[in-house]
This record gives C-alpha cells, structure tokens and sequence, in this order.
C-alpha cells in the first residue's frame, strides 16, 4: 500500500473517532441546566422595616406676635442661620404705647411710693408727740398726788387753827391746779391718740394703692415685653419670613401673618416616618435605624426610635365573630344543640367589622365598639363608646392584632430599656 493511502486511513479514522467522542459527550450533556451557585454560611439574619418621611428637630418653636394688636415690627436683631442663646433679644415690635403706659404707671407708683413715706414721717411724728403727752401725764398725776397730800395735810392744821386761811387757800389752789393738769394731759393724749390712728390709717390706705400701682406696673410692663421677641432656648434660626417694616398680627395660630421666625434645637434631629401597618407591629422603641437623607447623599446616620404613635394604635377592627366567647375546653357539642345552618345573611353579619378598643376591666381585656371623630397625629377623637377614666390597651402591635374578649392581661406600662447608639445628629 502506497504511503499516500495510509496517511489518507489514518486522518479518516481519526476523524470518526473525534466524531464518535464528540457525539458521546453532547449525548451525555443532554437535559443539563446552567446554573448559578452559593455557598452555605451562617451569619445573622436581619428584618428589615422601611419608611419614608421628614427630617426635622425634635424640639422646635415658631415665634410669633404677642402684642394686644397688629404691630410693624421696628427692628430684627438676627438673620436665618445664626446661632442664638435663651433669653437673646430676637426682634422689636412698635411700642409707643405700651411705653407710655409703663412709664405713666411707674410714675404713678412713685408718687405713691412718696406719699407713703410721708405717712411714715406723720405716723413717726404723732407716736413722738403721743410718747411726750404721756409722760406729762405722769407728770401731772405726780404733783397731783403732792399737792393731794399737801391740801389734805393743810385742811387737817386749818382745822386746828394752826395755819392761816391764806395758807390753806394756797394748797387747795395748788392741788386744784395740778388735777387740771392731769386732766389737760389726758385729753391731750387722746387727741394725739387720734392724730396717730389717723396716720395709721392713712398709710394703710396709702399702702393699698401702692400695692395696687405695682400690679399696674407690672401688668403694663408684661405687656411691654410683649412687644420684644425673645429666644425661649438655645438653637439656630430656622426660618425668618418677615422684615423691618412689616406689620404681624397676634392670635392666630399656624398663620404667616402672626409668624416672626423659627428657633430649633438643632442638637437632636428626628425622622419622622410613616409605617405602614403591617411592618409596624415589628417597631419597637429603643430599635436601631439606618436613616439617609437625600440632601445628603452616600452618607447613612446611626439612630434609634424615640417615640411611636400611640392613641391611634389602640384603635383595632374585629369581627362579629371574632368577638364570639371562646368555648371552654371541656365542652362537648351534641347533635341537638347544633344550630341549623344560618342564612347568608347571619353569615355576612359575622364577618362584618367593627371598629372598637379593648379596656381592661378585673383584669381582662373587654372589647368596646366607638365611634370616632376628628383624628390628630397622634390623637383621636372617640364621641362614644368610653368615658374619662377607661384605661385602654394601646400596645405591642402585636397584641393588639391577636387579643380576643376576656383574655386575662398584665399591665406593664415601663418602658422598654433603650440601645445606647449614637443619636441622629
């Protein structure tokens, strides 16, 4: 055989042998699916609850007019962004009659103030005057009484005729002499008496307005600073929607005509979010959270819950049947006593929802059905079906979706022991 053909065998043997490879593996690789694969590991498995809402201070006040009527406001001592401390003077609102009124009012006191040191002098004096009648008095009793027993003593020689009527007539002048002295000093004492419970009373009269001018003082100087917007805490302006100029208005709430500025306390940033009611029963205060705010983006900050809703949660829907007594475990049902089958309609009445809270009654949970009204943030407004003085169950979550009648409960109102991580800042 030629070399030619030989060389030509071996290629077409080799040839068929590849292809009967080729063929056994593509035949053997039939019905397999790629897939993608992972290893095993243990590691801790985290749910998670995510919610959306607005970054602000937790501790905030909006500073608005408090004068007695619409005022401009005359001077702004800050603009938005600075820092200000409690008690800083913020802004000046017009105050020219309100000035007026405390300086006429302190005027006023003064005077008073004055009269009554007048009525101190005068009660001063008369107790002077009264004090040196009364020694007068004593005065006069003592010679008085001396010429009492010189007349006595006179009468006694003139009866025995060893004095003359001259001399006798002397001593009777002398004591009759000093009993008008005695009785010129008493009245003298009781008109200094008088003179000085009239001082008395005009200081105690003198007294009551000066009272009455200090209250005036400073109920026009509390109106006065009415009129001064001071910082009632340490923060940072946050909003400054007014200028020198313009004219605010007092007494209306959550209004832009009452509103001077904001100060926040810029120490403790909160989120809040709102969680829907199905991931809300795995919150819990003292829980750790991821925040991110989207004007500060790839930066995540460390908190904790602080605070939940928690009138609103106590509010919970069951059904009629739901509310059906639980039957105790030995009882035993008989054939007689099973009901016929109820009609649809009894049926759609059982599954009918009812809007209620439960209250703890001797110990155990009683459902109550309430209407409600108006609904707050965290607040709502039940117009019957409880009264002042219930005590509701208002959590966990969790409870409150499985708790039925007459369950016996346990109230531990502590509240749960808080992380310490870092706080939003």
């Amino acid at each position: 055989m030629k070399r030619r053909n030989v060389v030509l065998l071996l290629v077409l043997g080799t040839l068929a042998l590849g292809g009967i490879i080729y063929g056994s593996i593509r035949y053997s690789q039939q019905g397999i699916v790629t897939v993608q694969t992972g290893k095993v590991v243990r590691q801790e498995l985290v749910s998670q609850v995510t919610a959306s809402g607005e970054i602000k201070p937790r501790n905030y006040i909006n500073i608005g007019a408090n004068s007695m009527g619409p005022a401009a406001i005359t001077e702004i001592q800050v603009k938005e962004g600075d820092r200000v401390k409690r008690g800083q003077l913020l802004a000046k609102l017009e105050t020219v009659q309100p000035a007026a009124d405390v300086t006429a009012t302190e005027a006023a006191l003064r005077t008073a103030q004055a009269d009554l040191a007048s009525s101190d002098a005068a009660i001063k004096s008369a107790a002077e005057n009264l004090a040196t009648v009364r020694a007068s008095l004593l005065r006069a009793k003592a010679d008085r009484e001396r010429a009492d027993l010189e007349f006595k003593r006179g009468q006694q020689l003139y009866t025995e005729q060893l004095i003359p009527k001259s001399d006798f007539d002397q001593r009777k002048a002398t004591y009759d002499s000093a009993a008008a002295g005695v009785t010129e000093a008493e009245a003298r004492i009781m008109q200094n008496q008088a003179m000085l419970d009239q001082a008395k009373a005009n200081r105690e009269s003198v007294q009551r307005r000066v009272e009455q001018f200090k209250a005036n003082v400073t109920r026009v100087s509390d109106i006065l600073r009415k009129y001064y917007s001071i910082a009632p805490l340490d923060g940072v302006v946050t909003n400054l929607p007014v200028r020198v100029g313009e004219t605010v208005v007092p007494g209306i709430q959550n209004s832009p005509a009452s509103l001077i500025m904001t100060i926040a306390d810029m120490s403790l940033i909160t989120a809040e979010v709102k969680v829907d009611e199905t991931d809300i029963v795995n919150v819990k205060l003292g829980q750790v959270g991821d925040i991110t705010i989207d004007a500060i983006p790839n930066k995540t900050f460390k908190g904790h819950v602080i605070e939940m809703g928690n009138p609103i949660q106590a509010l919970t829907i069951r059904t009629a049947a739901d509310l059906e007594p639980k039957k105790k475990s030995g009882d035993v049902a008989h054939a007689a006593d099973k009901p016929a089958t109820p009609p649809s309609k009894d049926k759609k009445k059982e599954k009918e929802e009812i809007q209620g809270v439960f209250v703890v009654s001797n110990k155990k949970a009683a459902f109550r059905k309430v209407n409600t009204g108006i609904t707050g943030a965290s607040d709502i407004e039940v117009l019957d079906g409880l009264k002042e003085g219930d005590e509701i169950v208002t959590g966990s979550y969790k409870v409150l979706r499985t708790i039925r009648p007459d369950t016996s409960v346990k109230v531990d109102n502590r509240a749960p022991k808080k992380e310490k991580e870092e706080e939003v800042k």
